[in-house]
């Protein structure tokens, strides 16, 4: 993984030990509230009373938690996973500018740095899918040693929509499903080229998601090398390319996607 990681949405960053100490020095007079809540360390501008609870974001959270787990054999994090959230726009930037002057301004960002894992985000319009976003980053990098940047993007933007609408309502569907209709698959091999978040485009982004919504609702062996995929990175066993691991398993992958597309229904 690249030290730096640039996307038109998001930012993720590998830190020093310097800037570390700086970011965590949270103002105790800027936070309104503090919670631990599951896995996570909660440092909040604003009230966390309505993102508690039943069909609340920290629910959502837990439910990927859980999900991950299920469907990838994702183990619980084993440390704790650091909130910081700021009441606006303007909070978050002053901040940034305070700890990170060097860093371009997203309205999210996911750190890690020597096992600390911490997600920040301000409320915004898209408060709650951000979030669900840098935590799935943040849920897979507590277990794995390394993920691929193209299937660290592709899982992050299947599990930012809430579970009811992860598989059915994701704006990719559309546009994926129009180019299924043509026979057009985007090539998995373009994709694991990838090497930095500046080469992830909009249309990179969709193919990421599409090939996990292949893998998690497709064909049986399409899942289970996904699954022994990320299986082989957490016992550090070297994993290939997923590419090759598809092609072998599951023979016709990019027809058995098109006609996945095709024939899935809302």
């Amino acid at each position: 993984m690249n030290g730096n990681w640039l996307s038109p949405r998001r930012f993720s960053l590998r830190i020093s030990a310097a800037i570390l100490g700086i970011c965590l020095s949270w103002s105790a007079t800027a936070t309104a509230e503090q919670r631990q809540i599951g896995p996570f360390d909660v440092w909040s501008q604003f009230s966390l009373q309505p993102y508690v609870g039943k069909g609340g974001l920290f629910q959502d959270l837990a439910q990927i938690q859980q999900d991950l787990k299920r469907s990838l054999g994702v183990s619980e994090p084993k440390s704790r996973i650091r909130m910081h959230f700021f009441s606006d726009k303007s909070a978050y930037e002053r901040y940034l500018r305070q700890t990170f002057p060097k860093v371009p301004r997203r309205p999210a960002l996911f750190i890690e740095h020597k096992g600390k894992l911490m997600v920040f985000a301000y409320r915004g319009s898209n408060f709650e899918t951000d979030v669900r976003h840098e935590t799935t980053h943040a849920l897979l990098h507590a277990d794995l040693p390394m993920v691929p940047l193209w299937l660290d993007e592709g899982l992050a933007e299947y599990f930012e929509l809430e579970p009811k609408r992860r598989a059915t309502e994701n704006p990719y569907f559309g546009k994926t499903r129009w180019s299924a209709q043509f026979g057009i698959a985007p090539r998995i091999t373009s994709l694991e080229k990838k090497a930095d978040l500046a080469d992830m485009g909009a249309a990179e982004y969709r193919y990421a998601w599409a090939w996990v919504h292949f893998m998690l609702h497709g064909p049986r062996e399409a899942h289970g090398e996904l699954v022994g995929y990320l299986a082989d990175i957490r016992n550090h066993t070297p994993p290939g390319q997923l590419s090759d691991r598809l092609k072998r398993s599951v023979p016709r992958v990019e027809k058995r996607f098109v006609e996945h597309f095709r024939s899935w229904r809302r």
